[in-house]
């Protein structure tokens, strides 16, 4: 018996913006050769390497027919093994762009859990990922995805399903920590069987190429909340062993195949790993280094899509926790995200930037977690600063805002990317996590009127939204939730937010997808959500930029006037805060 494709193939990097080169990931059951050998005579293969029992190769697909639709077949050892014998979907293919294309066609959704009930009942709800595999496969001619952009919690290590709970319990003693969730890397591997292997979705990710950064659930609800958070896990028996098989998961089952070629060339632990005929104790070296100091470590990527330029940024791992220094990115990371937002804007007609955690949060949560991050930092003094931190623990208060010096400096980042000009046409964050979506917009940028920015955020592709949470974004975003969240950050004794925002598309509530269309400096956004019996609906349609967004263009910058956030001085910093236009929208 020949070896086994165990996972996969996933599709992951595609060549922009004259495609000749594409990697396509895979696990096996044992060591081997695997293939990828396109129609059109392009191809690669790639010997596998092994992490914790598991084989897996990456491979390198070169050849390709620019603006060309080639189906595929993996091999292993010789023999095929996919597209499986008696496929009900569409051949795997990898599409490439060549010189007439337009732009790119992006679509992004964030917080999945894999959960079926029995005879394929879903407790959460119809699946917005799995809809969107089946209506490509009953139309393979239909618009499709350039790319995906999975946006966090692919994978909930925290909150496994039933099926992968009696899994766990037929392993080891679940009333033993960390109890009924994932311990170790052989875990983690069945949580990706788990996420993946869906027949629909496995047939998606084989044909659409992915882009991936993880949040939360990926490791435990709230990874890095606070340096206390860690203290108190670091205490733990298990949070050790955890930690170091989320990362090692990762790097195997999603970052490797963020990188492009010329990256994975240049990656000496991804040399390291392929070189020995047991990667794990580098892989599990990597990790721990990763652990004791994040800076050794980059999760953060660029991908070039032609004129589109997208950032992923990591905003879970490499967080600064000390009280007095608290930062989302560390200096590294601060000046390698500023090099790809304001190098060579000539080269960018739309700015991107991926980020899990939204940057514009309701106004109520935003103000809620500025208040927190002033109490904790002792500005009502001891008692408070305790309360501050069951606060923080206890209501997820853990995004840009809570990290008030990170989120002013992204503000003038992103302000400086969008100003002059040579500035794009969109600068876009495009986050996940909060489980709604909707569309908000700073109201003074000054300086930055050459592009319109955005917040879009697309919250979850396939989890239960109890009602109470739903109620509670309501009012965050209403005008009495904003005057609650102004009483608290009098209370917090801290001034006015770096920017004032207004929401202008949504809540939306369900299992949703959101896609940018880009062809020129032209934007366009639409919505869709899973509806029971497996249909996508599109549910909003709006122009971001171009002819059909200049009249809003035009009103929303009359009164553009004023001065932005604080001025950005050297990594890390604050220079002042200013007085910003809080008027109610």
């Amino acid at each position: 018996m020949g070896a086994e494709l165990r996972l996969g193939p996933l599709l992951r990097y595609v060549e922009w913006p004259h495609g000749t080169r594409a990697t396509v990931w895979v696990e096996t059951g044992r060591p081997c050769t695997a293939e990828v050998r396109c129609a059109d005579g392009a191809g690669g293969r790639a010997g596998t390497f092994q992490v914790a029992g598991h084989h897996y190769a990456l491979v390198p697909v070169t050849g390709l027919t620019p603006g060309t639709t080639t189906p595929y077949d993996v091999l292993l050892d010789g023999r095929r093994v996919w597209p499986p014998a008696g496929s009900p979907f569409p051949p795997s293919t990898i599409t490439t762009p060549g010189p007439g294309t337009p732009g790119p066609r992006l679509t992004f959704g964030s917080c999945r859990w894999a959960a079926t009930g029995a005879e394929g009942r879903t407790p959460a709800g119809p699946d917005a990922l799995g809809a969107l595999a089946a209506r490509l496969a009953a139309d393979p001619g239909a618009p499709r995805p350039d790319a995906l952009l999975l946006l966090g919690d692919q994978v909930y290590a925290d909150k496994p399903s039933k099926a992968t709970r009696r899994r766990l319990a037929a392993r080891r003693d679940l009333d033993e920590p960390p109890g009924a969730q994932v311990a170790d890397y052989e875990e983690y591997s069945r949580l990706y069987d788990e996420s993946w292997g869906d027949p629909e979705v496995r047939w998606l990710l084989s044909t659409v190429p992915s882009l991936t950064m993880f949040d939360d659930h990926d490791v435990i609800d709230d990874w890095n909340t606070s340096a206390a958070w860690l203290d108190g896990m670091r205490a733990t028996p298990w949070w050790r062993e955890r930690l170091l098989s989320g990362l090692m998961s990762y790097w195997v089952y999603q970052h490797l195949g963020n990188l492009s070629p010329a990256e994975l060339a240049a990656d000496p632990l991804y040399a390291a790993v392929r070189a020995a005929p047991d990667g794990t104790e580098a892989l599990r070296g990597f990790a721990a280094e990763a652990d004791a100091d994040p800076a050794r470590a980059r999760w953060s990527y660029r991908r070039d899509f032609g004129r589109t330029r997208l950032v992923m940024v990591d905003g879970r791992a490499g967080r600064v926790l000390d009280e007095e220094k608290r930062a989302v990115l560390g200096a590294r990371d601060m000046r390698w995200l500023e090099e790809q937002l304001l190098h060579d804007r000539t080269d960018c007609d739309h700015l991107l930037v991926g980020s899990s955690l939204p940057w514009l949060l309701p106004p109520l949560v935003h103000d809620a977690e500025r208040w927190s991050a002033a109490l904790c930092g002792g500005a009502r003094g001891t008692r408070w600063a305790r309360h501050g931190e069951t606060l923080r623990q206890a209501s997820d208060l853990e995004h840009w805002a809570a990290f008030p010096a990170s989120f002013d400096w992204l503000t003038g980042l992103l302000a400086e990317a969008a100003a002059g000009a040579d500035a794009p046409a969109t600068v876009a964050v495009l986050s996940g996590d909060v489980h709604h979506a909707y569309v908000a917009e700073p109201e003074r940028l000054p300086g930055a009127t050459a592009a319109r920015v955005v917040q879009l955020t697309c919250s979850p592709m396939h989890q239960r939204i109890p009602q109470v949470l739903r109620w509670g974004f309501r009012f965050g975003w209403s005008r009495a939730g904003r005057a609650l969240g102004r009483a608290l950050a009098r209370h917090g004794r801290v001034g006015p937010s770096a920017v004032a925002w207004r929401r202008t598309g949504g809540p939306w509530f369900g299992n949703q997808l959101m896609t940018l269309t880009l062809h020129g400096r032209e934007a366009r956004l639409h919505l869709e959500q899973a509806r029971s019996g497996g249909a996508l609906v599109r549910v909003h349609e709006s122009a971001l930029t171009g002819p059909a967004a200049d009249a809003a263009a035009v009103a929303r910058q009359g009164t553009a006037a004023g001065a932005v956030g604080p001025p950005r001085g050297p990594v890390g910093e604050a220079t002042g805060r200013p007085v910003v236009d809080t008027t109610e929208c």
